[in-house]
């Protein structure tokens, strides 16, 4: 931890950190944009409670990623998935992206269940788009120890999200997170971007 900063500082920190932090919870949770401006405040006031007492991070903006994961972790901790379609999922293909509300939320839901490794690795790969070499020269290991790592967190994902997945019509699932609820959708696909 640095050292504390006066006012003019701190705000000049916020107006450096929001749009990266807002990006960063808006592709968390689908584009929820109510959602994203809760949890962004939540992480926020956050940071002015400990940051007085424990000086301001070195690394703010990964400060308040983290602290960010762990709200929206607290947050899909207390959703109460419904059975989805699995139109609006595909989960085993590497292509997954969640871009919508209803397949952010599902998604969202059971990372919370996740250890944290296993998390930051599907953040990594899935909502900031990162390549297995990228993921792989940033933490020291080979491109095929990344790519076992992601098969076994998106397996444990999969074994997680099973359950609340149902064969239906695209409008039966439904992901009720206690402030918001969302409805099925078709997921577009993207390219893999591994290699």
């Amino acid at each position: 931890m640095s050292r504390h900063l006066p006012e003019g500082e701190l705000i000049l920190l916020y107006r450096n950190t929001i749009g990266p932090l807002y990006a960063y919870v808006s592709r968390r949770v689908g584009g929820d944009r109510g959602l994203a401006q809760d949890i962004v405040q939540d992480t926020w006031m956050r940071a002015l409670d400990a940051w007085p007492r424990r000086g301001t991070p070195d690394e703010p903006l990964v400060w308040l990623r983290h602290v960010a994961r762990n709200v929206l972790a607290s947050h899909f901790r207390r959703a109460r998935p419904q059975p989805v379609d699995p139109a609006t999922l595909d989960i085993h293909d590497e292509r997954f992206t969640p871009d919508t509300p209803d397949a952010a939320a599902l998604v969202s839901w059971g990372l919370a269940g996740l250890r944290p490794r296993q998390v930051e690795l599907i953040e990594a790969f899935h909502f900031e788009g990162r390549s297995v070499a990228e993921i792989a020269a940033d933490s020291g290991l080979s491109e095929r120890a990344v790519e076992g790592r992601l098969r076994r967190a998106r397996a444990k994902l999969k074994k997680k999200l099973t359950r609340v997945i149902r064969a239906s019509g695209p409008s039966a699932g439904r992901l009720t997170t206690g402030t918001t609820e969302t409805t099925g959708g078709n997921q577009d696909a993207r390219t893999t971007r591994s290699g």
